[in-house]
């Protein structure tokens, strides 16, 4: 018998992009070699990462795989009845974006002078029956036996909240997507929150002192690289929201390089300060040719094109970097985030 391979994993939010990391997550559950023990997750991530958690703990990897899919099925199946749909011409051009849709020009322009307390006013969520049907959250309290995280932004405070698996509920994931462009602030015990990404996208903090593996596992869905400076309204708003989702992240983890760089050199502030092994699986080059349009396209093609590609890269990082699980980081945090 072989001993798997425990490692976290921390998974970026971005809308229907988050079926990148399905597809992700698909293929390291395939792989019998690999334990997952914590999972943190923003937005789409938090998603992502409540039904992991769930289906992990009533069927293990094969429960896990089943519950995702199940998940992004009956999202695809709500973004029939959606009227934010691409064009013609977004097919022939793109594999998600809906830049030339008239009904998301529409939409672009009506968030921007109306709030989702005026446009919504039932703040009714198409996501909020989805989960529940896919997830049982008490049992999910009471039976999990993976670490599960997500975060949200407290809209008065602007403090980061970090929610634990004891804590998990409906509120706590939706909290965690709370664009508030679209929705209004979640309540969770009292305090409202918005989106978790503005604070943390994924935060890292919580696998780290929570979690005995040394490895995190990235999977980003951001470009943090693009190839030209942005020149039309369109692009430089989906530069600074890529930007905005990406910072507090970099922040992080030039924080995780320079303690890496202390324990390196011999000191470890009396076994206080932990060496972190750091991996990344991501898309940089097709994410970054996907603006904000596309987050919010959830065609079920949209979704499979996303899942595949996720898949893919995720085999292409086993192969290349399973026999560094456990000793070493395949990502240069220096070279990445620096």
């Amino acid at each position: 018998m072989t001993t798997k391979k425990l490692v976290n994993l921390a998974l970026q939010g971005g809308g229907s992009h988050g079926a990148f990391a399905w597809g992700v997550l698909d293929r390291l559950l395939e792989d019998e070699r690999i334990g997952i023990e914590g999972v943190v997750g923003t937005s789409a991530g938090a998603m992502n990462a409540a039904v992991l958690a769930y289906g992990l703990t009533i069927g293990g990897n094969a429960g896990a795989r089943a519950k995702l899919r199940e998940f992004w099925t009956r999202v695809g199946e709500v973004a029939r009845h959606s009227p934010l749909q691409p064009s013609l011409l977004d097919r022939a051009t793109s594999p998600g974006n809906m830049d030339h849709s008239p009904l998301w020009f529409m939409f672009d322009a009506m968030t921007r002078f109306w709030s989702p307390y005026q446009f919504n006013p039932l703040n009714s969520h198409p996501l909020r029956d989805v989960l529940m049907e896919v997830v049982d959250f008490d049992r999910l309290r009471r039976e999990s036996g993976v670490r599960l995280f997500t975060c949200a932004a407290n809209v008065k405070s602007g403090r980061i909240r970090v929610f634990e698996c004891r804590e998990m509920c409906i509120e706590a994931v939706l909290a965690s997507a709370c664009l508030p462009f679209m929705f209004q602030a979640v309540e969770v015990d009292g305090e409202h929150y918005w989106d978790g990404g503005y604070m943390g996208n994924p935060p890292i903090f919580p696998l780290i002192y929570n979690c005995e593996s040394r490895d995190v596992l990235l999977v980003m869905i951001n470009p943090i690289v693009i190839e030209e400076v942005p020149t039309t309204a369109q692009a430089i708003f989906d530069r600074i929201n890529t930007l905005s989702f990406n910072s507090s992240l970099m922040r992080e983890m030039r924080a995780i390089n320079f303690v890496t760089r202390l324990v390196d050199g011999g000191y470890d502030d009396g076994g206080r300060l932990k060496r972190m092994f750091v991996h990344c699986v991501d898309a940089e080059e097709e994410m970054r040719k996907l603006g904000v349009s596309s987050k919010l396209n959830a065609q079920w093609d949209f979704l499979m094109w996303l899942h595949e590609l996720g898949r893919g890269r995720a085999t292409a990082f086993l192969e290349a970097n399973y026999d560094k699980l456990g000793r070493e980081s395949s990502t240069d945090l220096a070279a990445r985030f620096l």
